[in-house]
């Protein structure tokens, strides 16, 4: 259900908008991974460059398409303004690419399972999933904050 609240645009509440606003953010997540993937190949394969700079170029790209989608779509009416909502989700992505990393370290090094396959699983399975959900909070609480939902799993 949509309703006014003051300024600051409509909003939503209840089981429903948490739904929406979980597919909105997945929806924006998947398109920001095809570009950060896309970059990360072109950079890497055509460009020529290190892995490294290669990644961390498709990595702020992702964030930007990450952020933009998310401030024109899934939070839209929250209207952040300035840059601390920028550099919040640029910190909120670095952390959820450090718990990425985080988790193909221990398997890696620390269980000693290191075949692709297992490094695949840990990384960009396990890894991934334990990113979104921090990335989902930090996104919905830090950075596009609404009136009366500072911190709330459920609107």
């Amino acid at each position: 259900m949509w309703r006014s609240r003051g300024s600051t645009g409509p909003t939503t509440t209840g089981p429903t908008a948490t739904r929406r606003e979980l597919l909105g953010f997945a929806t924006v997540g998947l398109l920001a991974y095809a570009v950060d993937l896309a970059l990360f190949t072109c950079l890497r394969g055509p460009a020529a460059l290190d892995p490294l700079t290669a990644k961390a170029l498709s990595f702020v790209a992702g964030c930007a398409v990450a952020y933009a989608g998310n401030a024109l779509g899934t939070y839209r009416h929250t209207q952040p303004r300035g840059l601390r909502p920028c550099a919040v989700f640029l910190a909120v992505n670095v952390a959820g690419a450090a718990v990425q990393l985080l988790c193909l370290t221990v398997s890696h090094y620390g269980l000693g399972l290191t075949s692709q396959r297992a490094d695949t699983v840990s990384g960009a399975g396990i890894g991934m999933a334990l990113a979104t959900v921090l990335r989902f909070w930090g996104t919905r609480t830090l950075v596009f904050r609404t009136e009366g939902r500072v911190g709330s799993w459920t609107g």
